[in-house]
């Protein structure tokens, strides 16, 4: 039976990761920060899919968050999903530069280091795989930090899954545009201005994220409508770019 660890297992995209494994028979590893979230999470999924699910309560922005699932991921996994993630209420540069670093630690620290531990495990069995879970803000300029950390998901993803390449192991990088998710919420931020239209599933994201995966591909951006906005995005000079954004929502 395939194991999978997911971060920020709980809610949105990473708990809809964990149903979607459940379903197809993967052991689950779940990480998250709220232990009480995770404990009930995995009695549910335990109880509807009859798989075995471990819990491990985690704070990704935190040097012994990071260590305790680096260590965990040593004992070998067949698929990571880099899913925990957040935004920061306000606009650069006035947003606490402790609340900025905390953002990197999680974004791109924290992805980088657990890949890095999976791989080995990977190489030595010639096969798995990684999805890091960036967003459609990494192909468009913001005032925020999120979109910045977000480009850099994508740009390591690729670059990884270069170098793997042959190795039987995937890197790909999930870019989803605005999902029905806590995030806003969490963040405090005001999602009234998106358009109704731009709003996905969170299942839906998983379902084309694992088909693109099984596919090869390194960046999946899941709908047609967001395929079509990052096409059109390549075209639009930044300053641009940015003015939307800023119309539309974060």
């Amino acid at each position: 039976m395939p194991t999978a660890l997911i971060t920020g297992a709980t809610a949105g995209i990473g708990a809809a990761f964990a149903r979607h494994l459940a379903a197809d028979a993967y052991s689950l590893v779940l990480v998250a920060r709220d232990e009480l979230r995770l404990a009930k999470a995995a009695d549910q999924l335990k109880l509807r899919y009859g798989v075995r699910v471990e819990v491990l309560p985690a704070d990704l922005a935190t040097e012994e968050g990071l260590a305790k699932v680096e260590s965990r991921l040593r004992d070998g996994v067949d698929l990571l999903v880099n899913n925990a993630g957040f935004g920061n209420a306000g606009h650069f540069p006035y947003v606490p530069v402790e609340n900025e670093l905390r953002m990197l630690k999680v974004h791109c620290e924290a992805v980088l280091r657990l890949t890095l531990a999976a791989l080995p495990g990977m190489r030595e069995r010639g096969r798995g795989a990684i999805v890091n879970v960036a967003s459609v803000a990494a192909f468009f300029g913001s005032r925020s930090t999120y979109s910045a950390s977000k480009a850099w998901v994508v740009n390591f993803s690729e670059s990884a899954a270069a170098t793997v390449a042959g190795s039987g192991i995937r890197v790909m990088a999930l870019c989803p545009g605005f999902v029905r998710t806590e995030f806003h919420q969490r963040a405090s931020m005001d999602s009234s201005g998106i358009p109704w239209f731009l709003w996905l599933k969170a299942e839906d994201v998983v379902r084309a994220g694992l088909r693109d995966l099984a596919l090869g591909k390194r960046v999946s951006v899941p709908d047609l409508r967001y395929k079509l906005i990052v096409a059109i995005g390549r075209l639009v000079p930044r300053g641009l770019q940015a003015t939307v954004s800023r119309r539309i929502g974060r």
